[in-house]
């Protein structure tokens, strides 16, 4: 009898106590993924200055066939021959926030990431046959930010950025876990991924805000991009404006440089090697690159956060009057690519998620993802598309499962089934992988 009331008494306690949390905790939304990397901190001794970060790892496998085969439009941590257990980052952020109140006041940022991502951000040519895994390096450093914050009370509140800042183009961003999916787009691939310089923010209203920077150059220190004796810059722009509800932004970025950029067309080549931009055009200095990008998204309504839709756009084209220089983007008379991606998330529960990404990217010649000639000469013409699930199983703790699908004119290269006689193919190539996140 003993035993039969201990037996209710303890069940009747499971259920109490799993109600009490159900009431307690707030349901999973569809932008709970962002939420995760940018929410979580620990506070430091120092009042107002915060820690965080996170711990990813995981395994990828590429259904390449034979060594020495490459998806060119891939990012380098996920192109790795056969299968690779991968750190993909332990990513450490400092940062002394400023306050919401329009007052004169100032902060920093700095972030730095450890792992094997850290090798092809800093320089994306890093391996660039990728046939033998010899890159994949753990141990490498790379600061992603260091800026100083100061807001000057002019207005609704003007803010300044001096430093070095995450480029404003693309949907996408560096940290895999604020993603909708683990592998890195297409798109995300060919844009920009750091500046050097200051950055101005304005906030008009609730609705609309805008962005205007002067920079070295995209993902350079050096101010080279007009030549060796040159004071080359980039110029950036930004509008973004988001619906009354709060629930839907769309955001135009631009971005004008004075010359080919330096690790920018050229680092993104995953066959080619950086060529100095001092050499691109150490005379005239009449180079350009012009990227535009448009990106937004929505999470309806109707479908109470779990929901969301985006989508992301590029535009760009680069040019160099100095023929005498040996590099496919001014032996193609200059390059023009342009993209499209497609993005949709829906959160099925408080744990289980599963998000989509389709996306194309074309131009008039290679040359902004390859330096092989004669093919860079050849149209590009390449799609993906990505499936990947998400489970929020313990706090904290993200674990994904994706497959992923490249094909298009070249986009692969090597010898294998899919790579024709010249050396290049269409594919298809398919890849699977895993991923583990923990955030603080």
């Amino acid at each position: 009898m003993m035993k039969q009331i201990s037996t209710i008494l303890t069940a009747a306690l499971v259920a109490f106590t799993a109600t009490a949390m159900a009431d307690s905790t707030p349901e999973a939304s569809a932008q709970d993924t962002k939420k995760m990397v940018q929410n979580n901190f620990v506070e430091t001794a120092q009042k107002g200055i915060k820690l965080s970060g996170y711990v990813d790892a995981g395994y990828s496998y590429n259904f390449n066939g034979q060594p020495q085969q490459k998806v060119t439009p891939r990012f380098g941590s996920d192109t790795a021959y056969k299968g690779d257990f991968n750190l993909y980052a332990v990513k450490l952020a400092l940062e002394k926030a400023m306050s919401n109140e329009n007052k004169a006041q100032a902060g920093f940022r700095a972030e730095v990431m450890i792992g094997e991502d850290a090798t092809y951000l800093i320089d994306r040519t890093t391996d660039s046959t990728r046939s033998t895994n010899d890159a994949q390096n753990s141990n490498s450093l790379f600061l992603e930010q260091a800026y100083v914050a100061i807001r000057a009370p002019v207005g609704n509140g003007w803010d300044f950025k001096a430093g070095k800042f995450v480029s404003i183009l693309g949907y996408e961003v560096i940290e895999r876990p604020a993603n909708m999916n683990v592998t890195y787009g297409l798109l995300w691939q060919q844009f920009p991924l750091y500046y050097t310089g200051v950055l101005s923010s304005y906030r008009f209203d609730d609705y609309v805000d805008a962005k205007l920077g002067v920079v070295n150059g995209s993902n350079s220190d050096n101010n080279t991009t007009t030549g060796l004796g040159g004071d080359g810059c980039a110029v950036l722009a930004a509008l973004n404006v988001t619906a009354p509800g709060g629930n839907a932004n769309w955001s135009n970025n631009f971005q004008w440089s004075t010359n080919a950029e330096n690790n920018s067309s050229d680092n993104t080549q995953p066959d080619g090697s950086t060529v100095p931009v001092g050499l691109l055009n150490s005379t005239s200095g009449s180079g350009y690159v012009f990227i535009y990008n448009s990106w937004g998204n929505w999470a309806p309504k109707f479908a109470n956060d779990k929901l969301l839709f985006a989508f992301n756009s590029v535009l760009g084209t680069a040019n160099s009057n100095n023929s005498d220089i040996s590099n496919v983007i001014m032996q193609n008379g200059g390059v023009t690519w342009y993209g499209a991606g497609a993005y949709a998330k829906y959160q099925f529960n408080d744990w289980f998620s599963l998000s989509s990404r389709g996306e194309y990217l074309g131009g008039n010649n290679l040359s902004k993802i390859s330096g092989f000639q004669p093919y860079a000469e050849a149209g590009m013409s390449l799609w993906e598309y990505t499936l990947t699930a998400g489970f929020n199983v313990i706090d904290n703790l993200l674990i994904r499962a994706e497959y992923r699908m490249d094909w298009g004119t070249n986009s692969t290269q090597g010898n294998t089934t899919n790579v024709q006689t010249s050396g290049f193919g269409g594919g298809p190539s398919y890849y699977a992988g895993a991923e583990v996140v923990y955030s603080f």
